[in-house]
C-alpha cells in the first residue's frame, strides 16, 4: 500500500505534462497487458478511424487517439520530445497555452488525416486503418516553438547546441520524404496537420493573436461539469436595528 501511496503522492506533484506523459505510459502498460495475455484491444473504441460514419459514433476518438501508442519506441520518442518541448514553452508561455497548443494540435493531425482517408484515393495515401500517437500535438508544438523563436537553442548530449529551427526542419523534411515512399502515410498526414497548427499559431501569436482562446474558454467549461459543487449555504447576517437619537436644531442652522 504504502508504494501506492507514494505514486500517487508523486503523480499529484507533477505538472501538467508530466502528468499528461505519465498517463501515456500507464495506457500503453495496460494496453499492453490485455494484447499480450488476453488478446484484447482494450482501447479499440478510442482508437481514431479512418472510416468518418465509423467516426461519427466515437467522436471523442478525435483526442483520445492522442494517448495510445503503437509500440515502445513510438511512445518513447514521444514523450521524449514531449518532454523537453513543455519545457522550453512552460517556462515563456502560460501552461494552458501551451496546453492549447498540444491538444489543437492533436485535433488538427486528427481532422488532417480523417480528411485525406476520406477524400483522397486510398490507392494514392494508404490512409486506412486507425490512428493513434501523440505525434501530432508534438509536431504542433516543434514547429510553434521553431517558427516563435527559430533561434532558440536545445543541447544535445551535454556536447553541443541545435537551434529549435534546425530540429523541425530536419524532422519535417523527414517525414515528408518517408510519407513519399508510402510509409505510414496516415501517421505523416497527421504530423503535417499537427505542423501546420503549430506555424499559424505561431505565427498569429507573433501578430498579439492567441487562436487558442476559444478552445481553452471551452475546454475549462468542460472541466467545471466535473468539479464538486459546494453544500455550503451562504448565511446573511441581518443588520441589527439600532437606536437612533433625534437631533435638536440649534437657531442657527438653516
Amino acid at each position: 500500500m504504502s508504494t501506492i501511496h507514494d505514486l500517487k503522492y508523486k503523480f499529484k506533484n507533477l505538472d501538467v505534462f508530466g502528468k499528461i506523459i505519465a498517463i501515456n505510459i500507464i495506457v500503453f502498460i495496460i494496453g499492453l497487458i490485455f494484447k499480450s495475455l488476453l488478446r484484447f484491444n482494450l482501447f479499440s473504441y478510442f482508437e481514431l478511424p479512418s472510416d468518418i460514419m465509423d467516426f461519427l459514433f466515437q467522436p471523442w476518438s478525435l483526442i483520445t487517439y492522442g494517448f495510445l501508442h503503437n509500440g515502445l519506441l513510438h511512445l518513447a520518442f514521444n514523450m521524449l520530445f514531449l518532454y523537453y518541448l513543455s519545457r522550453v514553452t512552460t517556462n515563456l508561455f502560460r501552461q494552458k497555452m501551451v496546453l492549447n497548443i498540444y491538444f489543437l494540435g492533436i485535433i488538427s493531425g486528427g481532422l488532417a488525416y480523417l480528411a485525406v482517408a476520406n477524400l483522397v484515393p486510398l490507392s494514392f495515401f494508404n490512409a486506412s486503418g486507425v490512428l493513434v500517437g501523440a505525434s501530432a500535438g508534438v509536431s504542433a508544438l516543434l514547429l510553434f516553438v521553431a517558427a516563435y523563436m527559430p533561434n532558440s537553442e536545445i543541447r544535445l548530449f551535454n556536447s553541443f547546441n541545435v537551434k529549435w529551427k534546425h530540429i523541425a526542419m530536419v524532422i519535417v523534411g523527414l517525414d515528408v520524404f518517408r510519407m513519399s515512399l508510402g510509409l505510414n502515410q496516415g501517421g505523416y498526414v497527421a504530423h503535417l496537420g499537427g505542423y501546420l497548427l503549430g506555424y499559424i499559431y505561431a505565427t498569429k501569436l507573433l501578430k498579439g493573436v492567441d487562436i487558442g482562446k476559444g478552445f481553452e474558454r471551452t475546454m475549462d467549461s468542460f472541466m467545471n461539469l466535473f468539479k464538486p459543487k459546494s453544500n455550503l449555504k451562504t448565511v446573511h447576517k441581518n443588520k441589527s436595528k439600532s437606536t437612533t437619537t433625534k437631533k435638536t436644531k440649534n437657531p442657527s442652522d438653516t
